[in-house]
């Protein structure tokens, strides 16, 4: 066997290596100066973003645009907070969920313009006609944002408030008027009941001006809010009006009677001054600027009273309950259950229902505090806290300061938007692609009025 020439096996690879240092090694430079650096659009400072989720089959998420495309792509339920293009080419500023219907404030040119959108079978998103102008038929239910007709309004027509109830809408403009249109079966609307009245063919928008509302007093509307079938009114004095359903309390005027008058609540709220109330079925909380918290109305679960000393309170009393908590700075009640938030960032439930406390908790006669940890708040984001505080009919919801929402209870044909349909026994962040800034819950879905990251 012939011996391997070792010189002649590692001559190759020497010269190789040999070369291979040799060369020259070059850097294709390139010309900085014409390098071009993206810069992310930026949305405009003062454009809103909404977002919409729950039970989508009457119309009241207004996401479709078209019949055909609808019937195409037809979703009962939308699972997940959906952008509503809408709010892309209007400027909105205002919000409200009803029951199956949806209102938004948006500025035109020299006034706003109102929308609505979901069931119309009360005419509660006003005059919706189509068809012929010598036939028109009208509209008992709408699938995407609509102009609502308001008829004799003034050139510099603009909405400071709005609220949505169980079938009716009512808002307030800059001149301190008070319009309602939808169902008044209960005088909610601040009308006469007109017995067997169809609403769909009435279509009436009653207008109440400052003068007739407040009695010549100088006051002026600061909030609205409707519950099932009653309405109330708060003043910037801190005075609260109401009207509607009273069979129990919710009027707060010392009787359970129904009444399409509007007239003042007094009771343990008298003298005092409230900045808020709240109320989303037959309960209500007020909230006065010391922090302390009235109620009135159904206290079946006892929301309003630990000791059980009635089911129904017909005039606003000063709660027992929620004192010893801090100062209170946002109130929040629901079908069956209520919620307060104090100046710590600190949030209290109680009532029956899924309370956030998990699944074994079904009723609580006093507050108990959610933990902190639940809203983001921990080691490494100290100073994230809860700033506003919200309850549909049978779930609740809370933003913090970071504009995170976070949602839980019944999740109702998906309203918490979590991407499901199962029940949440704990606050769980709902994921929304935007700063949230305000939440309005309707029985069944939810609308949320944000602004861009950047």
């Amino acid at each position: 066997m012939n011996k391997l020439n070792t010189n002649t096996l590692f001559l190759p690879i020497y010269f190789c290596r040999k070369y291979a240092s040799r060369a020259k090694r070059t850097v294709l430079l390139q010309n900085r100066e014409k390098f071009t650096e993206h810069e992310y659009r930026k949305a405009p400072s003062i454009q809103k973003r909404i977002y919409v989720w729950g039970f989508s089959e009457t119309g009241a998420l207004g996401v479709n645009t078209h019949e055909k495309e609808a019937a195409k792509r037809h979703k009962a339920v939308v699972h997940h907070p959906t952008r509503l293009n809408f709010a892309d080419r209007n400027e909105v500023k205002d919000i409200a969920a009803g029951y199956g219907f949806s209102a938004f404030v948006t500025k035109g040119g020299k006034h706003d313009v109102l929308y609505g959108t979901g069931l119309n079978s009360d005419n509660q998103i006003g005059l919706q006609e189509r068809g012929q102008i010598n036939d028109p038929r009208k509209l008992a239910l709408v699938i995407y944002p609509t102009p609502i007709h308001i008829p004799n309004k003034s050139n510099e027509f603009k909405v400071k408030c709005i609220s949505a109830g169980r079938a009716h809408l009512v808002f307030a403009t800059t001149d301190d008027s008070f319009f309602a249109l939808g169902n008044n079966s209960y005088g909610q609307c601040g009308r006469e009941i007109i017995r067997n009245e169809k609403y769909h063919e009435s279509c009436i928008v009653n207008q109440i001006n400052k003068e007739q509302l407040f009695n010549n007093v100088e006051d002026s509307i600061k909030q609205l809010e409707c519950g099932q079938d009653h309405t109330l009114i708060l003043t910037e004095k801190g005075k609260v009006l109401s009207c509607g359903w009273g069979s129990d309390g919710q009027t707060g005027r010392g009787d359970f009677l129904t009444t399409g008058n509007i007239d003042y609540v007094n009771g343990d709220i008298k003298g005092e001054n409230i900045i808020k109330i709240a109320s989303t079925a037959d309960c209500i909380l007020a909230l006065n600027d010391k922090g302390e918290v009235f109620g009135w109305g159904s206290s079946e679960y006892g929301q309003l009273d630990d000791n059980h000393n009635g089911c129904q309170f017909h005039t606003p009393i000063k709660l027992k309950l929620t004192k010893g908590f801090g100062k209170i700075i946002d109130i929040a009640s629901g079908g069956s259950f209520c919620m307060i938030l104090n100046d710590e960032g600190d949030v209290f439930t109680w009532g029956y229902g899924i309370l956030g406390f998990g699944p074994h908790v079904e009723q609580s006669s006093i507050p108990k505090q959610l933990v902190p940890v639940m809203f983001n708040r921990n080691e490494f984001n100290r100073n994230c806290k809860v700033e506003s505080i919200y309850c549909g009919v049978f779930h609740m919801a809370a933003i913090n300061s970071d504009n995170d929402l976070f949602m839980w209870g019944k999740n109702r044909f998906g309203c918490l938007g979590l991407g499901h349909s199962k029940d949440q026994f704990f606050p769980f962040k709902t994921t929304i692609n935007a700063k949230v800034k305000k939440l309005s819950c309707g029985v069944d879905h939810n609308l949320a009025l944000c602004i861009p990251f950047i």
